[in-house]
């Protein structure tokens, strides 16, 4: 297992295809790492579907809202079009760039648009670089990460089952 250097800047992942750990980069983007670690507080995050997945690219997930099987609010034609009850973040756009085990936040067109969904990255994908939040790097279990169900949208999704902030473990 990857060494924790820092628990209140490492969030373990549980998802339905086993245990991926990340460390977050609060010196990179402060604004998002704070967010991740208060939606993983709240369990916003358990449930919560990989909804787009796309092969030699990333899978996404992190919408809370209409995403997080078992709430009321879960739709899976709708998963990706939502975000939290929390006010969208500014860009913390930054050098680090987007290799293999990045984690993301995704955004719409408005770079001022991220909340609550984040991607990860499968392989390099530089065209994301100084356009995307980093937050995160997977420090263990990307062979995990590889595992997750492709597709756009994905049929039949994986998901997070807990989402963790290892300091709390």
């Amino acid at each position: 297992m990857a060494e924790i250097k820092d628990p209140e800047n490492t969030v373990i992942l549980e998802t339905t295809k086993g245990k991926v750990v990340i460390q977050l980069l609060p010196q990179v983007a402060p604004e998002h790492v704070a967010r991740i670690k208060e939606l993983a507080r709240e369990k916003a995050y358990d449930g919560v579907v990989f909804h787009r997945v796309i092969q030699d690219f990333m899978a996404q997930t992190g919408d809370v809202e209409y995403g997080k099987k078992g709430s009321e609010t879960f739709n899976p034609g709708r998963a990706g079009m939502g975000g939290s009850a929390k006010p969208d973040l500014k860009a913390e756009f930054s050098a680090t760039s987007h290799v293999r085990g990045t984690c993301s936040m995704a955004r719409s067109q408005n770079p001022n648009s991220a909340n609550s969904q984040f991607f990860i990255c499968f392989t390099d994908a530089p065209w994301l670089n100084k356009q995307y939040s980093v937050w995160g790097q997977v420090i263990e279990g990307m062979d995990n990460v590889d595992k997750i169900k492709r597709g756009e949208p994905v049929s039949d999704p994986d998901s997070i089952v807990s989402m963790r902030v290892a300091a709390d473990v």
